[in-house]
Order: C-alpha cells, then sequence, then structure tokens
C-alpha cells in the first residue's frame, strides 16, 4: 500500500506521486492500482489524498492553543529528514511497477514513485507536451514540491533518461542517481518505425485480463520465449472499458514522448552528471554491457551492477536481485 500524494508539474499538469515509504499509510490511503482495475478511476483531490507533514504549508496554531514553552524542541526537531528516493518508470509503466522492488528497501529512505504525465494516475493533456523538457521539469517539480532534494533518483528505461537529464540540469537538487537499463546511444528512426508498427499489431479491445497476459507474456510477435512477467507488467497497466481492456495510456502520445529521444544520442549530458551514479543493466537487457561501462566510464562517478537472469523489466521481474545491486550504493550514498 502507498499514499496518494497529488502534485503539480510543469505547465499546470496534474501529477500522482505515491509515498512507498514504510509507515507512511494510515486512513484513508489508497494502494498502488492492482491488476484489473482502472488507476484513473481517482482523480486528482479525490478521496486517498493525504498531505505528508512538512510538504504542504501547514497553517498557525488554533486560536486558544497552548504555545510550546521557549526553548522546549518538538519531539521531531532532532531528527534530520529522511532522504529522498523519488523512483520513475518507464515509458508505458506506471509507480505501481516499482512496488515489490521499492518495499526491499532500507535504511530509512523516503521512497516516492512518480505516475509520469501521459502515465497512469497522471493528467494525459491531448495536446501535451510530451517532450524531454516537459518530463524533467515534472520530476524537478515533484523533486520541490515535495521536500525531496537532494533527492537520489532511480529511474528504469525513459524514466532513466529523465533522471539523469535532471542531475544533469539541476545538480542543486540531485544527490545520487541510479540509472536501470537505458541506453545513451541513438536508437534511430527504423526503432520508431518498429514500435509503430508494433502497436498497430495490438488486439485491441483485448476480452479479458487474461488475454492481455497471453499476448503480451506469449503471442506478441516481440516475445521469443514465454515471459508471463511481462504479461503481468502489461495487465497493470490496462483498464477496463465497455467493449474490453484497454491500455490506460494513449498509444499515441507514448509514440510522441519516445520521438523526443529516440533520434538523439545522450553522451553529452550524462557526462554533466556530477553526483555519484550507478548503471544497472539485466544480462538480456536492451542496454548492452560494453555500452554500459562505457556509460560507467563517461560519467564522473560512476559505478556499474549487473543482474545474471534479468531482461529489460529488471526491477519488476527480479526484485530481489534488482534490490541486491543497488541496496549497497544506496547505503553508501546516502548514510551521513
Amino acid at each position: 500500500m502507498a499514499r496518494r500524494l497529488d502534485v503539480t508539474g510543469a505547465d499546470g499538469v496534474r501529477l500522482t506521486a505515491w509515498d512507498h515509504t514504510p509507515g507512511s499509510t494510515g486512513d484513508g490511503t489508497t494502494g498502488w492500482g492492482a491488476p484489473g482495475r482502472s488507476v484513473t478511476s481517482q482523480a486528482p483531490g479525490s478521496g486517498g489524498t493525504v498531505a505528508l507533514p512538512g510538504v504542504v504549508p501547514q497553517p498557525g496554531p488554533a486560536r486558544g492553543a497552548v504555545p510550546r514553552p521557549a526553548g522546549r524542541p518538538a519531539p521531531e526537531a532532532h531528527r534530520a529528514p529522511a532522504p529522498g528516493v523519488l523512483l520513475l518508470h518507464g515509458l508505458m509503466g506506471h509507480a505501481g511497477h516499482w512496488a515489490r522492488a521499492a518495499s526491499l528497501l532500507t535504511g530509512g529512505h523516503r521512497l516516492v514513485a512518480l505516475d509520469q504525465r501521459g502515465h497512469g494516475s497522471s493528467e494525459k493533456p491531448a495536446a501535451g507536451p510530451f517532450t524531454r523538457e516537459a518530463y524533467v521539469a515534472d520530476a524537478a517539480a515533484v523533486v520541490e514540491q515535495l521536500g525531496l532534494g537532494p533527492v537520489t533518483l532511480i529511474g528504469h528505461s525513459m524514466g532513466a533518461l529523465t533522471a539523469w537529464q535532471l542531475a544533469a540540469e539541476r545538480p542543486d537538487l540531485v544527490r545520487a542517481l541510479v540509472i536501470c537499463d537505458m541506453r545513451a546511444s541513438a536508437l534511430g528512426a527504423a526503432s520508431q518505425r518498429a514500435w509503430q508498427d508494433w502497436f498497430r499489431t495490438w488486439p485491441v479491445p483485448f476480452p479479458s485480463l487474461e488475454a492481455v497476459h497471453r499476448w503480451f507474456g506469449d503471442e506478441d510477435p516481440w516475445v521469443e520465449t514465454p515471459n508471463p512477467a511481462r504479461g503481468a507488467f502489461f495487465a497493470e497497466v490496462m483498464t477496463e472499458h465497455a467493449d474490453g481492456w484497454r491500455p490506460v495510456f494513449d498509444p499515441e502520445q507514448m509514440l510522441t514522448s519516445r520521438e523526443t529521444w529516440v533520434h538523439d544520442a545522450h553522451w553529452d549530458s550524462l557526462a554533466q552528471v556530477r553526483c555519484p551514479t550507478l548503471v544497472v543493466r539485466g544480462l538480456d537487457g536492451e542496454l548492452g554491457r560494453a555500452e554500459a561501462q562505457e556509460m560507467v566510464r563517461v560519467l564522473p562517478h560512476g559505478e556499474y551492477a549487473e543482474i545474471p537472469d534479468a531482461g529489460h523489466l529488471l526491477h519488476y521481474e527480479h526484485p530481489t536481485a534488482w534490490h541486491e545491486a543497488v541496496e549497497p550504493f544506496l547505503n553508501g550514498v546516502l548514510t551521513p
């Protein structure tokens, strides 16, 4: 379970973040969004939104309240705020995809996962924008509004690119960075065309969630061997309509988002990241070992980790192995 937080991104877009800090849930909170349930059914500002203490300015003492004796600190005043960690999912994902991996993290971190614009419970503005600048500005706004800075950014795929571009542009906001299976090289026009063709093969609407699991886990032409975890991943971002199950996101918006980064290489922005950074790849993921090690070399303070049995969905499919790779790095950068 996680506590829902409504925040405002760039251009006033409404975003939903989820506080997954152990012990943060309480009355009126909601979960990440279970498979088979629409994650857009809760509009920003609806029931389940709980403000975190210290995030939203609090009103002054009520009339008649007994003032605190001078010189006596508040009970929590001696405690340093927990180090902030912001989790950024990849294209077509949602914050709930981090749930199992985040639940394993320890060390007193304040864990917040964001539904990025166009995804999950966040707004999906018809006119966009879905540019790199918008995604980065959204992440910066969340860090500032929730008081997470200096934050450790953990990003997967497109979320990792957003994370390192924010670290490069706003080093004042970022303490450390974890890049999960995202390439710095350009993927090119052929890759974008392949994605366009792939979306056209989706047999939407799906008649059932079981059909979603089956298609993405086995029948999808992009699946080389049966992959139940992939089927579960996509089932979590489907919502039920009168005619069947459809993605909670707009595929055209996903293509637009991808169009803004797929044609370019991102080595320059990677080299501008000055904070400690861990590059994590799955052995069978999209980021090859040679490129990952070159990314580590380009980063001024880069480290490398590899998860042997994982593919692109490394944190979702193998949360325990992902945790074992990431936790020592987090403890090293977040421990005073």
